[in-house]
């Protein structure tokens, strides 16, 4: 659950900062695999030693299926649900980020989505 909260969550921000959708699933989904995909292996291999216990076994191989379909869904299938579901403006380009102006006159600069933006 949590990958998935985190993989949508790239998704939005990459759109934040100027991509397409369509740029920021392919973005996002490729930089966050690896993460996902050594997370939940180095949990898989940890159930191994449990699995061979007669009371604890089945649960432990539950564990490493639930693991395994959870990490599919993760990066195919919730890729492609998200793209669906914003169907109609893949190909739009999200705002652009824009700096503040009231942030550099402190002599800082940074990065900050306007509130009137952000509420669209």
């Amino acid at each position: 659950m949590r990958n998935a909260v985190i993989l949508v969550d790239q998704i939005e921000t990459d759109v934040a900062h100027g991509m397409t959708r369509k740029e920021a699933i392919v973005e996002a989904t490729v930089r966050r695999a690896r993460p996902v995909v050594l997370t939940a292996l180095a949990a898989i291999l940890a159930m191994i030693p449990l699995s061979r216990s007669a009371f604890w076994g089945p649960m432990a191989i539950t564990i490493m299926g639930g693991l395994f379909v959870a990490t599919f869904l993760t990066l195919l299938y919730l890729p492609g649900l998200y793209a669906l579901w914003f169907r109609r403006s893949l190909e739009e380009s999200g705002p652009s980020v824009h700096t503040n102006p009231a942030l550099q006159h402190h002599g800082t600069s940074q990065s900050a989505i306007p509130l009137a933006e952000a509420a669209e």
